[in-house]
């Protein structure tokens, strides 16, 4: 396990191995944090990368060619120590600075829970005040793969002193009113939908937000979140192509942070007893083929 920094002028992060994990991004004129400290009185993770599994499975496990396999929520990649890795194509330097990347291969440990031979590669390219995380998911194996990615980096909320987090807003790249999938028993995904009203694409921060757990957003409804001062100035944002994405801070424990986790895939439906391969929001990878995606945190 190891700690990797880098910086280009503007902004300087800091990546633990152990799971490819964000666990710093800092505004260098001044010191600012933006990320959570892990503090497990709330929330012992910072970034965690969501692999082969977001969300929860049914039962904890899932069926494939008539073989049933146990994973836990998020699947395993971010337990999992990768190793740092040159990586080559032009994606080693962004703009302003530089990059870190790292590689995870399959394992018998991860065979046992999914049993898919797999390279996957996350890489951080700073680029002015903004960091890119990729994602880069290859099938090395003979047969389809299925799986789902995501991320989960939280950020601080409040960041300025003497203020809360009903004080700041969220700021999203659409007027429509936003409808979330409510988390239902076991972490699942419910039928029930809730409906949040925006105005000028606004949505406050209230202290019953998160009562029942995280917002899923489905359906490209929005690709880019910002967190907002109470005089509606960003300090932060998220921009995304994903279809979907949970917006979550920890339920009933007024935790200073926030979650804007873009994702490719999603938690079992309460009423979802299928296979691996028809799971909603599942994404299938052919054998030599790589999936490519990246999201990007900037501050102000």
């Amino acid at each position: 396990m190891s700690r990797l920094e880098i910086s280009n002028g503007v902004i300087g992060i800091e990546v633990d191995s152990h799971g490819a994990e964000l666990k710093s991004l800092r505004r260098l004129t001044d010191g600012r944090e933006y990320m959570w400290n892990a503090d497990p009185a709330y929330w012992k993770r910072t970034s965690p990368v969501l692999f082969p599994l977001v969300g929860s499975l049914q039962g904890q496990q899932y069926t494939y060619k008539g073989k049933t396999y146990a994973m836990s929520q998020h699947g395993f990649a971010r337990d999992m120590e990768f190793t740092p890795v040159e990586k080559e194509g032009g994606l080693e330097k962004g703009s302003q600075g530089q990059a870190l990347w790292f590689e995870l291969r399959e394992s018998r440990e991860s065979m046992e829970r999914y049993p898919f031979p797999f390279l996957l590669q996350i890489g951080y390219v700073l680029d002015g005040a903004g960091v890119q995380v990729h994602w880069q998911v290859e099938n090395t194996g003979n047969e389809v793969m299925y799986f789902s990615i995501g991320g989960h980096p939280a950020f601080l909320c409040p960041i300025e002193k003497n203020t809360k987090q009903s004080d700041y807003l969220i700021g999203l790249d659409t007027k429509k009113p936003l409808d979330s999938t409510v988390i239902g028993r076991d972490g699942l995904a419910s039928e029930r939908k809730k409906t949040y009203e925006l105005t000028d694409g606004i949505l406050p921060v209230d202290e019953h937000l998160f009562d029942e757990d995280a917002l899923i957003i489905e359906h490209d409804q929005a690709h880019r979140v910002s967190l907002m001062t109470k005089e509606k100035k960003p300090y932060l944002t998220v921009s995304f192509d994903a279809p979907l994405f949970g917006i979550w801070s920890p339920p009933h424990k007024n935790a200073p942070f926030i979650c804007i986790e873009p994702w490719y895939g999603r938690c079992d439906a309460e009423n979802f007893h299928g296979t691996l391969e028809e799971r909603e929001w599942g994404n299938q990878l052919m054998p030599g083929k790589r999936f490519e995606a990246v999201y990007t945190i900037e501050v102000e």
